[in-house]
Order: structure tokens, then C-alpha cells, then sequence
């Protein structure tokens, strides 16, 4: 995989903060914290686009003639943690 260098510019705040990050031993460098910070932000996207278009499917679908009691009762039977 190829890499690319990029250079960022932080307060004296920020740096500090990096380095207690890398200084707990959870990242060996700022790189491999920086990478970690772009990956979740990739993933916290990703779910949001998920959330959005489930919400929009949901819309799109109209509404039940069941109570939320049916809806809740329906949702927990076809759960895997239910059947499983």
C-alpha cells in the first residue's frame, strides 16, 4: 500500500494531547494516531450514511397500522440474540 506524507500545523494544546496519546503506549507514533483518528472518522461516516438511508426507508415506507407495542414485540422476535 502506498503512503503519502502530509504535513499539519497544531496549537501547542493539540500537540500535547497527541503526545500524551502516543505516550500511553496505545500508538507508537503520532502517524499511527493520526491514521486511527482518519479510520474511525471513515467508519462514524459510513454509519451515518447507513442510519440515513435506513431512516429514509423507513419514511419511504409509510405508515403501520400496528401499535408500538406489535412493532416492539415483532422487532424482539426476529432478533438473533431471541432465535439463537
Amino acid at each position: 500500500m502506498a503512503m503519502q506524507r502530509k504535513t499539519i500545523t497544531l496549537t501547542d494544546k493539540l500537540e500535547s494531547w497527541v503526545k500524551i496519546q502516543v505516550d500511553s503506549g496505545k500508538f507508537g507514533n503520532d502517524s499511527e494516531y493520526f491514521r486511527d483518528l482518519v479510520r474511525r472518522d471513515q467508519e462514524r461516516q459510513e454509519a451515518e450514511t447507513r442510519l440515513r438511508n435506513f431512516l429514509d426507508d423507513a419514511e419511504a415506507s409509510g405508515f403501520s397500522e400496528r401499535n408500538p407495542q406489535e412493532i416492539w414485540a415483532a422487532a424482539e422476535a426476529s432478533s438473533p440474540v431471541n432465535n439463537g
